[in-house]
């Protein structure tokens, strides 16, 4: 590209953001960064945006990704697991709980355990859940 092209605002914030990094990474002292940040919002044509970055080096290249199937094998609810299924075998006690007499004292305890486990469940996901976001709020 021709360096006598005037700069736009996105350019200058792209060189800005550059420097940063290159701050960042240890290339430049934090006197240096103030300098070209601000010669560099003051920038222009490209030329001069090009003469703030000439001793720094270029970006390195995105590494790769690996190939990934475009559609899994199975849907995960369709997965085989291995191990004892619960559910079964609670569905077959709770109607053993509702057909002997009484039972349905049985039933609705067994219920409310359910219940209780499935909030402990669900408050679990919602705090591990926000733990990121509070780790992420602190650094900034």
């Amino acid at each position: 590209m021709d360096d006598r092209i005037r700069a736009s605002d996105v350019d200058r914030e792209h060189a800005t953001a550059r420097l940063r990094e290159h701050f960042a990474a240890g290339r430049l002292t934090s006197g240096e960064l103030d300098e070209r940040i601000s010669a560099a919002l003051n920038a222009k044509t490209y030329g001069e945006l090009r003469q703030l970055m000439a001793d720094l080096p270029e970006p390195a290249p995105a590494a790769p990704r690996a190939a990934q199937r475009p559609y899994p094998a199975a849907p995960p609810w369709m997965a085989r697991r291995r191990g004892p299924r619960f559910l079964p075998v609670m569905l077959l006690a709770l109607l053993a709980a509702l057909l002997f007499p009484g039972g349905h004292l049985l039933f609705f305890g067994v219920f409310q355990v359910l219940l209780v486990f499935g909030l402990l469940a669900c408050l679990s996901r919602i705090f591990a859940m926000s733990r990121p976001h509070r780790h992420h709020r602190h650094s900034a």
